[in-house]
C-alpha cells in the first residue's frame, strides 16, 4: 500500500509541475491571447524557430527608425519598437547581407550566456539601455531557456533579407527613448512606441 501512495503521490506532484511550468511560461510571454492566434507565420527563407511568435512585419513603419552596420557586410534595419500591454517591447526589423558573398552570421550575435547558446543561432545577445533610469534589458526567454528573439539562421546568402524580431522587458511608460545594442554592431538610440 505504501508503494502505491509514492506512485500516485509522484504522479500528482509531475502533474502539478507541468500545471505550474505551463502557468508561468503562458505569463512570462505576455499571455498569448487571441491575438498570437490571428498573426500569420513568418514565411523569410531562414529558417526560424517554431513556436508563437510575433509576426516582424507588425507595427513597421517604411523608413527603418535605426540601421546599423555590422561585420561581413550585414545590415540590421529596425523598423518599430513598440510597447505591448503585457509589460513588453517587441524590436521588429530586418537582418540583410549586404555585402557580395554568402555572410556566416557570427555566433556573437547570440551574446555569451550559455542557456542561450544552447538553443542556437540567435540575436539573443542584445540589450536596450534605459540611460534616463539607468537600466539595461536582456531578450526574454521562455520556460526552457529558449530567446524570444528569431532563431535557427546561420547564414545569409548575398543580398538575402529575413525578418526579425526581439522581446525585451518593457522600461518605464516615461523611459520613450533606449539604446539598442547587438554584438558587433555600433549602438543605436530607438524610439518607442504605444
Amino acid at each position: 500500500m505504501r508503494m502505491r501512495f509514492t506512485a500516485k503521490a509522484r504522479r500528482v506532484t509531475v502533474a502539478l509541475t507541468v500545471v505550474a511550468g505551463l502557468a508561468l511560461g503562458s505569463a512570462a510571454c505576455g499571455g498569448g491571447g487571441d491575438d498570437d492566434a490571428k498573426k500569420p507565420q513568418n514565411s523569410s527563407s531562414a529558417s526560424t524557430s517554431g513556436g508563437s511568435q510575433p509576426n516582424p512585419q507588425e507595427g513597421e513603419s517604411a523608413a527603418p527608425i535605426a540601421e546599423m552596420k555590422g561585420p561581413s557586410g550585414l545590415l540590421l534595419q529596425i523598423t518599430s519598437a513598440v510597447r505591448d500591454t503585457g509589460g513588453f517591447v517587441t524590436v521588429n526589423g530586418a537582418l540583410k547581407n549586404d555585402g557580395g558573398e554568402v555572410a556566416t552570421i557570427p555566433s556573437a550575435l547570440s551574446g555569451n550566456e550559455t542557456e542561450i547558446m544552447n538553443n542556437g543561432r540567435s540575436l539573443g545577445g542584445a540589450t536596450l539601455v534605459d540611460s534616463k533610469s539607468k537600466k539595461r534589458y536582456y531578450v526574454l526567454r521562455d520556460t526552457e531557456g529558449r530567446p524570444l528573439t528569431t532563431t535557427g539562421f546561420s547564414t545569409l546568402k548575398a543580398g538575402e533579407t529575413i525578418d526579425v524580431f526581439l522581446q525585451f522587458p518593457a522600461p518605464p511608460a516615461s523611459s520613450t527613448e533606449v539604446t539598442f545594442q547587438l554584438p558587433l554592431f555600433p549602438s543605436a538610440v530607438i524610439k518607442i512606441s504605444g
